[in-house]
């Protein structure tokens, strides 16, 4: 069986996170016992919620355990099988964390799916076709669900979620609008990704500002809004929001190294009579296949667009996941591993 290397937490973050919470091991590659595959992995998938699983404090999935592999999703194939369903070289998605091989128990459901690259490109399973565009497509299917003409508004909108969304909200007959940091990020966001308009947040300053610029952009109001961010940025579109808008809420960035996010107007959610919902994307997993056959046909017929950030080997996970966390990616974060 061959060497593996792996990245463990190695310790917790206090603050911010640090390289230093990580470590890089050699490992052994156990034998396959009947019913397993061992998987080689291509790329391994970034994600920002995995820095609140660093903390061991209460969240909505359990911490990452000290001194194991750091989870997350893998695409790769298969090198060896004891399993009847699958075969060398399938290409295949599944949780395999941050390491070059996996062995994993293929009777498990849902701990491994093949994937077909005719048409779509194997790393694009871990984002705009992967758990990153159902996340997108659940958000706006299932709670904001939008009527053509609407305006819909998404943070992070240069992201494996946030360009997913404004392909899926395009094809509803939505008018969208991106919040995005930089202007190589926003022309992306409007001239890659169809958007109809983008707003970098870097060149605001406060709320006001910020607001200012979603009344210009969104002359109508916002009926939905898909939030990554938290903080500012959902203190200026709660602002603007129209009477029973609906807000998918997936992520807070803003406050993952433990930094409370008071909302500042509240009371808007009252007199707008806002619908606001939390959701996990990996706790409704009968939409998947739904969600991922529009997605897949979108990337294949050019209407959606992925772009990606590679690290280039293992090694690189750390600094490319701290990386992430500061908004220095462009697109979907993955580290390459073959």
């Amino acid at each position: 069986m061959p060497k593996n290397q792996q990245v463990l937490l190695d310790n917790r973050p206090e603050g911010e996170a640090t390289t230093g919470n990580f470590k890089l091991v050699d490992a052994e590659t156990p034998a396959l016992a009947d019913g397993q595959v061992l998987v080689r992995h291509h790329y391994m998938s970034l994600d920002p919620y995995m820095r609140g699983r660093m903390n061991e404090s209460k969240s909505y999935a359990q911490p990452q355990p000290l001194g194991q592999v750091m989870q997350g999703g893998t695409v790769g194939e298969i090198v060896e099988s004891r399993h009847p369903r699958y075969a060398v070289g399938d290409k295949v998605v599944g949780f395999g964390g941050w390491q070059n091989y996996s062995v994993v128990d293929a009777n498990v459901p849902g701990s491994l799916r093949k994937v077909d690259t005719t048409h779509v490109p194997l790393s694009h399973y871990l984002g705009a076709v992967g758990m990153p565009g159902v996340t997108a497509w659940y958000g706006l299917v299932k709670i904001i669900a939008p009527k053509a003409g609407d305006t819909l508004v998404v943070s992070a909108a240069s992201g494996a979620v946030g360009s997913a969304f404004g392909a899926l909200a395009k094809a509803r007959g939505c008018r969208v609008v991106g919040i995005a940091g930089g202007p190589d990020k926003c022309a992306y966001v409007q001239d890659e990704l169809g958007f109809d308009e983008c707003i970098d947040y870097k060149v605001h300053g406060d709320v006001k500002s910020l607001s200012a610029a979603l009344k210009a952009a969104c002359p109508d109001g916002i009926d939905g809004y898909f939030e990554n961010v938290g903080g500012m940025v959902l203190d200026a579109v709660l602002l603007r929001t129209n009477a029973f808008a609906r807000i998918a809420l997936c992520g807070m960035i803003a406050g993952y190294d433990g930094a409370p996010l008071p909302l500042t107007n509240p009371s808007v959610l009252l007199i707008n009579r806002i619908k606001l919902e939390g959701f996990i994307v990996s706790e409704h997993m009968e939409v998947w296949p739904e969600a991922l056959a529009e997605l897949g046909g979108l990337v294949a017929s050019g209407k959606l667009r992925p772009r990606e950030s590679v690290a280039e080997g293992l090694a690189a996970a750390p600094q490319a996941f701290l990386g992430l966390l500061k908004g220095k990616n462009f697109g979907k974060q993955l580290v390459k591993l073959i």
